[in-house]
């Protein structure tokens, strides 16, 4: 049942949180409101007690030196299951890679709710005033944040991120030596989702599909009344091996339903034909005269050229079709 897999979700959340406090910057101005200092904020990925135990100098740290504020740390703190955001268990989709041609198939993902707490440290109120204000704004309560999942198969998806709640606290307690440090701690929510193994496709395309209809009651006969089995396959709507089979003898204008060509001979008819980029269905040859439905599966009739190359579409076409491509059905029923 279980397999080896890594997708690298929780990681992928954690940076893409971390990523948006990045430019939290603190000013500091004279009498005369110009600018005396920026200091840009540091931000690091850890406990609070880490960080409270670095700036109350405790005795089994080795170095003396004391920890600069303003500062801001993150930590990922709790996972919980969201069962209001389950969709159908054994839903699945596939997705390709750049190329088109690396087809993956996943199961639907799961959603799970990741509390992620933002801590934020300065010595002065003015501090901490300015770096609040420039981040409350932005989550009134929710803001979304696009996040890029499953590595090359370019699978993006919104996540959003929800302040739950905002503590505050003055660490000033102590004789006058003491150091303050004024402590708010930002509690969010980021709504993720979690995949499973994503496995290989490209081999298992669907070719053939077959539905069969049986008739509910029986005859006098004891015979089925019907019984009905439709068949489809997928049928190319272009050429894909170059295969020409003659050349327009004249200019062939949008409004035409028959042309000439050079070897009529060599065109099929009740099959498909590609001219530039219209596919045309054959509906008979005299002679050298093709006599067409323009416009076939979506592609629009054109003007072409004397001379244009006319290419067959057959089962080796059908063969050859690219995933992702538009095709349209064969339909057989027995």
């Amino acid at each position: 049942m279980f397999e080896y897999f890594y997708n690298e979700i929780f990681r992928s959340v954690i940076i893409a949180f971390g990523s948006l406090f990045n430019d939290i910057e603190v000013r500091h101005e004279n009498s005369q409101d110009e600018v005396q200092s920026t200091i840009k904020v540091p931000l690091a990925y850890g406990p609070t007690q880490k960080f409270l135990a670095r700036m109350r100098q405790e005795a089994d740290l080795n170095r003396p030196t004391q920890i600069t504020l303003p500062r801001m740390s993150f930590e990922f703190t709790n996972l919980v299951y969201d069962p209001t955001r389950k969709s159908t268990k054994n839903q699945t989709f596939i997705t390709s890679g750049p190329d088109g041609t690396d087809v993956k198939r996943v199961y639907s993902p799961v959603p799970y709710n990741m509390t992620i707490v933002l801590s934020i440290y300065t010595k002065l109120n003015d501090d901490m005033l300015q770096i609040v204000e420039q981040i409350l704004p932005y989550f009134q309560p929710t803001y979304n944040l696009g996040i890029k999942f499953l590595g090359n198969l370019n699978e993006i998806r919104d996540v959003p991120i929800v302040l739950d709640n905002i503590t505050m606290e003055d660490d000033y307690e102590g004789s006058f030596e003491t150091r303050r440090a004024l402590i708010y701690t930002l509690t969010f929510t980021a709504k993720t989702y979690l995949f499973g193994p994503v496995t290989d496709v490209t081999g298992d395309i669907i070719k053939k599909v077959t539905v069969g209809y049986v008739a509910a009651g029986t005859g006098d006969s004891g015979v089925l009344t019907r019984d009905l089995t439709y068949q489809v396959t997928p049928r190319a709507v272009k050429d894909y091996d170059g295969s020409i089979v003659t050349n327009l003898i004249q200019n062939v204008e949008m409004k035409d339903e028959f042309f000439e060509v050079g070897h009529g001979e060599n065109v099929t008819a009740k099959s498909y034909i590609y001219v530039d980029q219209e596919e045309m269905y054959v509906e008979k040859i005299i002679n050298n005269t093709v006599y067409v439905k323009r416009g076939q599966d979506g592609t629009k009739a054109q003007t072409h050229v004397g001379g244009a190359a006319v290419y067959s579409i057959n089962a080796a076409d059908d063969k050859l079709i690219e995933f992702g491509d538009d095709f349209g059905f064969n339909g057989n029923v027995f």
